[in-house]
């Protein structure tokens, strides 16, 4: 994935991030991941080209 910021499960402590947690994803959770994905990119195109006619 690119130009995308995600979220992460991870383990916090006293100084922060301790551990990530990693997920192994199946081929349609990957699926629904990359749907997810593609949605905020489209609502973020849209919310651009709004402040630039402005």
């Amino acid at each position: 994935m690119k130009n995308v910021y995600l979220g992460v499960p991870v383990k916090l402590g006293k100084n922060g991030i301790e551990q990530i947690i990693e997920l192994n994803l199946n081929d349609e959770e990957k699926k629904l991941l990359y749907a997810s994905s593609d949605a905020v990119k489209e609502v973020m195109s849209v919310l651009d080209k709004m402040s630039v006619s402005a």
